[in-house]
């Protein structure tokens, strides 16, 4: 059936500037890592992107590898974008990114100007778009030279295959260098990605946070939820669909201490409180303070998506609340 978009579909969503560009971000993007690849169902993934447009996420974030296999999230999106969204496109923001492995060989992997560009090229291909709107190195390389690689992101912009530059991974000095090398060469850089929770404050630690702020870039923050310890999920020992019993590659059955068990029921009692679920309160403590610009959610199903659009405007947070979740979790 032919897809329309809601007609209301600006009316709750809130947006906002990333950093001091003229961009402005939803409150909550939706990130296709998983639940987008060669094993997930099709028209489960076109109502989730159905589901997110028409209620104001206009951002969709994908990366070269992401699917399973490697390209699947991204060729899939194309197809979803020809069928549903491409009358949209004008309405839509959509980034891509490049630093992890994903072709055999030398120059398939990490952040040399052969591989971001070539693989820029192949994922514009497989998503049957001209540009995204957002083209990303997606970790730091040791190995080659910040200036090749911010060289490579900045032709990309000027080869009008990307509108803006963004950094993913990075810490807050290598940061702050990228930043300035991008300035010399009047490169858009607005952005970083990077993983921020409850439980992972890590972006705090290393400067990244802060120097983003003071750079006037935004941040959009990847892994909320903790790869689901931050749900209700584990509340209750490991269920069999969950993502630990299915696919320990990302989250392991270590992960559960009984220490990290008495976090997270600490943290669902906090979040009842608040008359959120755990999930929401998590997600709703990426946005307390203005430093953060988006917040990345993934879902496997339309109803996750709704769930997690209720903490629109109910991401403030008391001094003791936060002194309180910081104290569950040992901060």
């Amino acid at each position: 059936m032919h897809y329309t978009a809601a007609n209301n579909r600006y009316e709750t969503m809130q947006y906002t500037r990333c950093g001091k560009s003229g961009l402005r971000l939803p409150a909550v993007s939706l990130g296709l890592w998983h639940n987008f690849g060669v094993h997930n169902d099709w028209e489960n993934m076109k109502q989730l992107c159905r589901t997110a447009f028409d209620n104001g996420i206009t951002h969709f974030d994908l990366a070269n590898n992401y699917g399973p296999e490697y390209g699947r999230a991204e060729r899939n999106f194309g197809l979803i974008l020809r069928e549903d969204l491409a009358p949209y496109r004008d309405e839509l923001l959509i980034s891509t990114k490049a630093g992890y492995d994903m072709w055999d060989g030398p120059y398939g992997n990490w952040g040399s100007r052969k591989y971001l560009l070539a693989s820029l090229d192949q994922s514009l291909q497989r998503m049957g778009l001209d540009y995204v709107d957002i083209f990303y190195h997606h970790r730091m390389d040791p190995q080659t030279p910040l200036e090749e690689t911010m060289g490579a992101l900045d032709q990309a912009v000027k080869s009008g295959k990307a509108l803006y530059a963004g950094i993913s991974n990075y810490d807050g000095p290598t940061m702050k260098q990228a930043a300035d090398i991008l300035r010399d060469l009047r490169c858009p850089f607005i952005i970083n990605q990077n993983r921020y929770s409850i439980l992972d404050r890590a972006i705090e630690r290393n400067g990244l946070k802060q120097t983003a702020y003071d750079e006037g870039k935004g941040i959009i923050a990847f892994s909320p939820l903790a790869q689901g310890l931050l749900t209700d999920k584990y509340l209750h020992g490991i269920p069999e669909d969950s993502r630990i019993a299915k696919d320990g590659r990302y989250l392991h059955k270590e992960a559960l201490s009984v220490e990290m068990l008495r976090q997270i029921a600490a943290l669902n009692e906090l979040a009842a409180q608040r008359g959120q679920t755990l999930a929401q309160m998590a997600l709703s403590w990426i946005l307390k303070d203005e430093q953060v610009t988006s917040v990345l959610i993934g879902a496997s199903r339309p109803q996750q998506i709704m769930e997690n659009l209720k903490i629109l405007g109910n991401c403030s947070f008391s001094e003791e609340e936060l002194r309180k979740i910081d104290g569950i979790c040992g901060m």
